[in-house]
């Protein structure tokens, strides 16, 4: 019998969610711009009567936030490559200064893999005839560090921010539109608590989590957080 008849009709793959660093500033920035704007909205109609100083406000707080959170982003993306480089350079500098150590410390992350001392050593034997290579395997399986990409700090920046806008405009639209407060709060609350359910369910699904739970979750910490913001500006309006 031929090897192909024993072939399997479709071949057997294996799926996982590798979360990108798109994905997950994403999440940053949609996560808190859907939670700030609507918790200073609804602490701010506890205690002022016009939409429009809402919406003024709303949108003061959406562009600071929109720039602090990218910036944020942008310096812990700078943070990521300076630190690679600096890993990089001591790596570089301890295999050409302390060869046996380094191959020392080859030999123990294969065997941590699994491979005996015997299996490991053409494989150190291999990586200590190619610098570069070694310095690569110490980086990725020591270190557990990967070259950041370059452009990923820029990228980084526009992506938390703008997806902080566009959470942070959410709440915000019902008072745009609307011109009784009652009504404006009612509408905003509505559609910001079925934003983050959405937001929650979408994020539990890339991570692999029970949809219900994490729509849940997202939803009553964004509710929590705008109801103590509601009641502390009622307090604070009434004393």
């Amino acid at each position: 019998m031929s090897y192909h008849k024993h072939m399997p009709a479709t071949p057997h793959t294996e799926h996982h969610f590798n979360a990108s660093e798109s994905v997950r500033d994403v999440v940053i920035g949609m996560s808190d711009g859907l939670t700030v704007p609507f918790a200073l909205a609804a602490g701010l109609s506890g205690a002022v009567a016009a939409t429009s100083l809402v919406v003024t406000a709303g949108l003061a707080e959406t562009a600071a936030g929109a720039i602090a959170m990218g910036l944020g982003g942008f310096l812990a993306a700078r943070t990521d490559e300076h630190h690679y480089a600096s890993e990089l350079a001591r790596e570089h500098h301890e295999v050409k200064t302390k060869p046996e150590a380094e191959a020392a410390e080859v030999r123990e992350v294969l065997v941590s893999f699994g491979l005996t001392e015997s299996e490991a050593e053409p494989i150190v034997h291999a990586l200590r005839r190619d610098p570069d290579r070694w310095v690569e395997f110490m980086m990725r399986f020591e270190l557990g560090l990967e070259r950041p990409d370059p452009s990923r700090a820029f990228k980084s920046a526009m992506t938390i921010a703008g997806s902080y806008v566009m959470g942070g405009l959410v709440p915000l639209v019902p008072y745009m539109l609307l011109k009784d407060m009652n009504r404006a709060v009612l509408v905003s609350v509505g559609l910001t608590l079925a934003a983050l359910l959405a937001f929650g369910a979408v994020k539990a699904r890339l991570t692999g989590i029970s949809v219900i739970k994490g729509g849940l979750q997202t939803a009553i910490i964004g509710g929590l957080a705008a109801a103590a913001a509601f009641g502390i500006a009622r307090l604070v309006g009434q004393a």
